[in-house]
């Protein structure tokens, strides 16, 4: 389940980040991959939040329990994997952790405000490399550290008695769209000698020719 008018929920499966630059769609890259090696129970939500920001209130406010995959800045080696549980997760600091806090910290710090905060949060959070290549896939060393997250994700969710099995057979739904499947994705990029890495080529040069676009 991905839609963001869900009732009611137990627990929230999160993947947060941008497909488009690199490392940062790592969080949605994890929860699709959780989502499709496995089977878990209807009042489990499972969502891409991609970069919806303070839209994701509600779907965070009307769960129990949160577990949620980010790329996060550690300050710790490229490809680090590290979880942060409870009062671990900020709610709020003065300095920059996730590259989404402009947006997750403050709908963490609104649910609070509400009194509608999760009894349970978790975050899988691993160091980026690259950030600053649009268009781009993930890293090596990020994509290395998939699996190992879905599998800390696995862990975590049968810790709060949430029945998770594998399947035999990939799931047979996506969150997002097919074109933003991980393979069509990666060999639908056009090479780097016909396609501008900081925006789109055809679109900046018609801005600095002035003509109306």
């Amino acid at each position: 389940m991905s839609d963001l008018d869900d009732p009611r929920c137990e627990v929230l499966v999160l993947g947060i980040g941008n497909l488009l630059w690199a490392d940062e769609g790592f969080g949605v890259r994890a929860v699709e991959s959780l989502h499709a090696s496995h089977e878990l129970p209807d009042d489990v939500v499972v969502m891409d939040g991609g970069t919806q920001g303070l839209l994701l209130l509600e779907p965070v406010c009307s769960a129990d329990a949160v577990l949620v995959f980010d790329a996060i800045d550690f300050s710790l080696p490229p490809g680090t994997l590290k979880v942060l549980r409870d009062a671990e997760v900020p709610v709020w600091s003065e300095t920059t952790m996730s590259l989404h806090q402009a947006s997750f910290m403050e709908l963490l710090s609104l649910a609070q405000l509400r009194g509608r905060f999760p009894s349970r949060i978790t975050v899988i959070g691993v160091q980026p490399e690259v950030l600053d290549d649009l268009g781009g896939s993930l890293s090596e060393c990020v994509r290395a550290r998939l699996d190992e997250a879905v599998a800390f994700g696995v862990a975590e969710l049968k810790s709060w008695g949430v029945p998770v099995q594998p399947r035999d057979v990939p799931a047979p739904d996506r969150l997002n769209a097919e074109s933003l499947a991980l393979h069509h994705y990666e060999q639908g990029r056009p090479a780097e000698q016909s396609a501008c890495r900081i925006g789109d080529a055809r679109f900046l040069n018609q801005v600095h020719a002035g003509e109306a676009v």
